[in-house]
């Protein structure tokens, strides 16, 4: 991490290892959701798991 920019990367490491949103708002201190958002890129295991919760018996999504 490079010191000007360490926050930042920081926080879109966080985001890409599945820290949710509210957990990157805490680190960032950033008072709005809108300006944390850019950090906040779930993984493709994390989007399939929250899939699997809204539909269990479906495998083809």
């Amino acid at each position: 991490m490079e010191s000007t920019s360490g926050g930042r990367t920081g926080l879109t490491d966080l985001g890409e290892h599945g820290a949710g949103l509210p957990m990157l708002m805490a680190k960032s201190r950033h008072k709005k959701a809108a300006n944390v958002r850019r950090y906040f890129k779930p993984s493709a295991e994390t989007i399939a798991e929250v899939t699997s919760l809204l539909a269990p018996g479906d495998r083809r999504r």
